[in-house]
C-alpha cells in the first residue's frame, strides 16, 4: 500500500466495527467518520479522505445491501480487502452489572447475532444506526439499567464498562470490507502470492447469456469466488458481480475476459488486489 495514503473513511460512528477494521487494517492512519456508505464513497472522490473501507459481506447477515450498487456510479478501486472477525461486548454505566439490566442498544445486525443472551437474561432490544451510536446512546442516557452491543473499541470511546466479552451467539462471525482508492493501483506480482480480480459485467439479451459469459473462466481454470446478480429497473437479472482469482497480468485470467466481451455488452475491471491472509487460514482449516 502506498505510503501516501494517511486517511481512510468508514460509514459509523466512531468505535463502529468498521472503524475497528481501518485501525487493525491500517493502524498508522487516521479515521473519517460518515454517515452513509455513499458519504464515505464522497469523501474519497472528494480528497477528504484517501481511502475508504466498505464491508460487503458478513457470515451470518449475508450480503450488505446498497454497497454493490454504489460501486458502478462510486468512480472508485478496490485495492485491498479485510477480513474483521465480529466480538460482541456488552457495554454498559460504571458499576452496572448483567443482572441489573432491563434494555440494550445495537444495530439492527448485532442484536439477532446476540439472541440467545438477550433472551437468556430477559433484555429489551432497541434497534440502533449502528453500534457505536447505541454506545453512545447508554452513555447520554446515564441509565444503570441500559447496556450496548458494541466492540471493546466502543466501550473505550464513550467511556463505558465492558459487563461481557463475546456474547455472539456464533464464534465464527466475520465481516469481509473491500478497500477503496480513488486511483487505480495494480500491485506487482509476487510469486507466491495470491491475488483477486473484481469486475462488474452486464449479459446481453439472448438465451443462455450467462452461462456462455462463464464458460471462458471455467475453459481456462479459473477460480470465481463469488457471483452476485442485481435486477434492472424491469426486473430483468442483467448486471454481475464477481470475484475471481488471480492477477489481472495472469495469461488465464486474460483469455477468460476475452471470452467474456464477446457475450457481456459491458465489463468494468474494479481492481486486482492482495488476498487477504484470512483466505489462507480457512484454506489450511478445511
Amino acid at each position: 500500500m502506498h505510503e501516501k495514503y494517511r486517511t481512510i473513511a468508514f460509514q459509523g460512528m466512531n468505535g463502529a466495527y468498521s472503524d475497528l477494521a481501518c485501525r487493525q487494517a491500517y493502524p498508522e492512519m487516521e479515521t473519517v467518520p460518515c454517515d452513509s456508505f455513499s458519504a464515505a464513497f464522497r469523501a474519497v472522490r472528494e480528497h477528504k479522505a484517501d481511502l475508504a473501507m466498505i464491508p460487503v459481506d458478513n457470515t451470518l447477515a449475508g450480503r450488505v445491501a446498497d454497497v454493490h450498487y454504489l460501486m458502478p456510479e462510486g468512480k472508485l478501486h478496490i485495492v485491498g480487502e479485510h477480513f474483521q472477525p465480529i466480538h460482541h461486548c456488552l457495554l454498559g454505566l460504571s458499576g452496572s452489572s448483567v443482572d441489573r439490566l432491563r434494555d440494550v442498544y445495537s444495530h439492527v445486525h448485532a442484536l439477532p447475532q446476540c439472541r440467545r443472551f438477550i433472551d437468556a437474561n430477559n433484555l429489551t432490544p432497541h434497534v440502533c444506526a449502528d453500534t457505536a451510536s447505541g454506545a453512545a446512546d447508554v452513555k447520554r442516557l446515564k441509565d444503570p439499567t441500559k447496556a450496548a452491543i458494541a466492540s471493546e473499541l466502543a466501550g473505550n470511546i464513550y467511556g463505558l464498562e465492558i459487563l461481557q466479552k463475546n456474547i455472539e451467539d456464533a464464534d465464527h462471525n466475520t465481516t469481509r470490507f473491500l478497500v477503496l482508492s480513488r486511483d487505480s493501483y495494480i500491485p506487482e506480482k509476487k510469486k507466491g502470492a495470491q491475488y483477486l480480480t473484481s469486475f462488474l459485467f452486464y449479459v446481453r439479451n439472448i438465451p443462455a447469456a450467462l452461462y456462455k459469459a462463464l464458460g471462458g473462466f471455467a475453459t481456462n481454470n479459473v477460480q470465481m469466488v463469488k457471483l452476485e446478480s442485481y435486477v434492472d429497473k424491469h426486473f430483468n437479472v442483467a448486471s454481475f458481480y464477481a470475484d475471481v482469482e488471480g492477477h489481472i497480468s495472469d495469461r488465464s485470467l486474460q483469455l477468460a475476459f476475452q471470452e467474456l466481451e464477446f457475450f457481456a455488452k459491458k465489463t468494468v475491471i474494479l481492481g486486482t488486489y492482495p488476498a487477504h491472509h484470512f483466505r489462507r487460514l480457512q484454506q489450511e482449516a478445511k
